[in-house]
């Protein structure tokens, strides 16, 4: 019998094309090791994004593959992850304990931003990354209540302050800092310097990603993040109504103008399915999402239903990431989820974190 090659493993492990990559794993440069004994064969993989349940599916997908191929005995597949900054536009410096900053925006309001970004932080994290929650939007901080967290953040050294943690996310929002009902009423330049205080301040620890949750609008929050905060890419939120679209592309295409990479259109409120007698219904449209994805060629990364339960968990504080992990709906936000990380994982990997600051002095 003719001993096993490593073009062999190759071609093989190149027949599974992962669905959040969109391409097979020697593509996306996912392969560490391969490891021929004999029979014998170990394989090493390494996504770029967190996949905790994906990669078991994968591991045992690529063993039953391998293990059908003339000449192996066993097969072994370790599937881990590693995750790495990744490129953000020009001449904005990094934020210390921030690999990766995701705005979370939408063209208008109503259409579920904060609920979709506090399940997408909840489905990262429980999907093994460090995760942080940044609430940008200074005049309606919703994600306190959302994340069940309250309190005033605490400061050790009296010029940072420590992130308010709940169910493992780290989060910092005015509305830590102010009573539920003090409206703020601040002009734009007040707001923008809040946002980056609340951003550059905060004592983030080691977070692989932080999800900001922005005011809707393309107005001055938006600007200062586009001109002043590094973010490596953006998730747009929309429902399928024509007018929530018009709105929503505007969002899109303000982030392509400041160049930072749209990630993918999600579709809220996409479908109502009757509690009572299951009757389906698409009371905002049909395919607005996927539309607006296939228009400026940026990827669709899932639907979500119109489903009371979804409202009156985040309006409890407990989102349905926390209500019901094992249930449909979070069963969609961790996919959402692993798509927004495996296309940000594809960009550009950024080496100024790990980089100390020169400094030249003239004594």
């Amino acid at each position: 019998m003719a001993e096993l090659s490593q073009l062999q493993v190759e071609t093989a492990l190149k027949e599974y094309v992962d669905p959040f990559l969109e391409r097979d794993l020697v593509d996306a440069k996912a392969i560490k090791d391969i490891t021929i004994d004999g029979g014998q064969v170990s394989v090493q993989i390494q996504l770029g994004f967190p996949a905790k349940s994906h990669g078991e599916q994968m591991a045992a997908q690529l063993t039953e593959k391998l293990s059908a191929l003339d000449g192996v005995d066993s097969a072994d597949v370790q599937v881990t992850t590693k995750i790495a900054a990744h490129t953000t536009q020009q001449g904005v410096e990094p934020i210390k304990g921030v690999k990766n900053i995701i705005a979370v925006a939408s063209g208008k309001g109503g259409v579920g931003k904060s609920t979709v970004s506090a399940n997408l932080a909840l489905a990262l994290s429980s999907e093994g990354a460090r995760v942080g929650m940044l609430d940008a939007d200074i005049y309606g901080p919703s994600q306190p209540r959302m994340l069940g967290a309250g309190g005033q953040p605490d400061t050790t050294d009296g010029k940072l302050l420590e992130p308010i943690v709940s169910y493992n996310i780290q989060s910092m929002s005015i509305g830590y800092l102010v009573d539920e009902e003090t409206p703020m009423i601040w002009r734009g330049p007040m707001v923008t310097q809040a946002l980056e205080q609340l951003l550059k301040e905060t004592n983030w620890q080691d977070v692989d990603y932080l999800i900001v949750d922005l005011p809707p609008g393309t107005g001055d929050t938006q600007l200062t993040l586009a001109q002043k905060i590094p973010v490596s890419g953006a998730v747009i939120v929309t429902t399928p109504q024509d007018i929530a679209l018009l709105d929503a592309r505007k969002g899109l295409k303000m982030f392509e103008k400041v160049q930072v990479p749209v990630l993918g259109v999600v579709e809220n409120m996409s479908i109502y399915v009757c509690s009572k007698c299951g009757h389906e219904e698409h009371i905002f449209g049909a395919g607005g999402g996927q539309r607006m994805a296939d228009q400026y060629n940026v990827a669709f990364l899932g639907s979500l239903p119109l489903d009371t339960a979804i409202r009156e968990d985040t309006d409890s504080g407990h989102p349905t990431m926390v209500k019901d992990p094992d249930g449909p709906i979070a069963a969609v936000f961790r996919d959402i989820a692993r798509r927004v990380t495996a296309k940000l994982s594809l960009q550009a990997k950024d080496y100024k974190h790990a980089f100390p600051s020169i400094v030249i002095a003239n004594d």
